[in-house]
């Protein structure tokens, strides 16, 4: 069995992310565009330190008709309060968003990756099932199976590793998880219901080989769930380019026009990609967030060494959209023309 960690490592534990908790809070108030991005960060905090109740408040108050903004993401703030009500015994409560989730047929894969994780969590397996192989169905066309979108990972692992705990054979579905896992170990032993067996074990190869294992999941998990926010190139629109060098004429060199500045963006990504740079992305900026950023750091918006932070600290509150994008997805410059047509033409990344 794991050791217990002692009471005064375990407090300290608590009492950090408590800490951060209200310092997203706090900035959440400074930043109220970036308001739920942050919230959730915190409510995710607060869980980690126990505070149950607290977190649901944060939900709750994302989700209220009186917030300051409409969330973005109404259904996935809905299934985080599920799987934050039931672990600390409001089951029907909990029950009752997660069908509600489920009868919603959110077209993003994480609401149904929370709810099957928590069904599963409690032992609903075959809920869970059927809850990732509807999500799989809805998400996952017969042209997307060859290279299903990152997003979609998740949902096929978990579906995998429920039908591991039920005894299912495979399918066409648990096949493309094997295909896209990049773990070190197959998929089938990391899901196997029979290696916590060996955690018992007193045979020294059986246990290097379940920490093998453990590793693997652990760095998946790392990979899928905790990517580092980009590193990110500052994009403005046209409308927000022109009102920027009208205030700041000065910034005219940095920018000698929209056309332009879109094509340094472009070769900028590719020439950070081809240097081997990981996690790359684009921030959208407006002159009233540059504006308040300037005047947060005592700096004037006409200082050009300025634009780099602020694009880094508009990836860190997580606005960062990931580069590139797929090529028949919408150009990250707004065009409304499929990338793979308008910048991502003749892309060798």
């Amino acid at each position: 069995m794991r050791p217990e960690k002692p009471a005064a490592a375990a407090d300290h534990v608590d009492a950090d992310h408590i800490a951060e908790a209200a310092r997203l809070e706090r900035t959440a108030g400074l930043y109220p565009e970036d308001a739920e991005h942050l919230l959730l960060q915190a409510a995710a905090h607060l869980e980690l330190a126990g505070a149950r109740d607290r977190a649901t408040t944060l939900y709750d108050r994302l989700l209220s008709a009186e917030a300051e903004r409409p969330p973005a993401a109404p259904l996935l703030i809905r299934a985080l309060k599920a799987a934050n009500l039931w672990e600390y015994g409001h089951e029907a409560e909990a029950r009752a968003i997660i069908e509600g989730v489920r009868t919603a047929a959110p077209r993003d894969p994480a609401p149904w990756v929370i709810v099957a994780e928590s069904l599963e969590s409690h032992d609903e397996l075959e809920q869970a099932h059927a809850t990732l192989t509807e999500a799989a169905t809805l998400l996952l066309p017969p042209d997307a199976i060859q290279d299903p979108p990152y997003t979609t990972h998740p949902l096929l692992f978990g579906r995998h590793r429920v039908r591991r705990l039920l005894g299912a054979d495979h399918d066409a579905w648990d096949a493309l998880a094997d295909r896209i896992s990049t773990a070190r170990v197959p998929l089938d032993e990391l899901h196997d219901p029979k290696r916590l067996w060996s955690l018992g074990s007193e045979n020294p190869a059986e246990l290097r080989a379940e920490i093998t294992r453990l590793q693997a999941e652990l760095g998946s998990y790392r990979e899928a769930l905790s990517r580092p926010f980009p590193v990110a190139i500052l994009h403005w629109p046209e409308p927000e380019l022109t009102e920027l060098l009208t205030a700041y004429p000065s910034l005219t060199a940095e920018y000698p026009s929209h056309a332009a500045h879109l094509a340094t963006i472009e070769s900028s990504l590719r020439e950070l990609s081809a240097s081997g740079t990981p996690n790359l992305g684009i921030v959208t900026g407006t002159v009233p967030s540059y504006e308040a950023f300037a005047a947060s750091e005592s700096t004037s918006p006409a200082d050009p060494e300025l634009l780099p932070q602020y694009a880094t600290t508009l990836a860190a509150r997580g606005r960062a959209v990931t580069w590139p994008p797929e090529g028949a997805e919408g150009c990250w410059c707004g065009s409304g023309v499929a990338y793979g047509a308008c910048h991502g033409g003749n892309s060798t990344t």
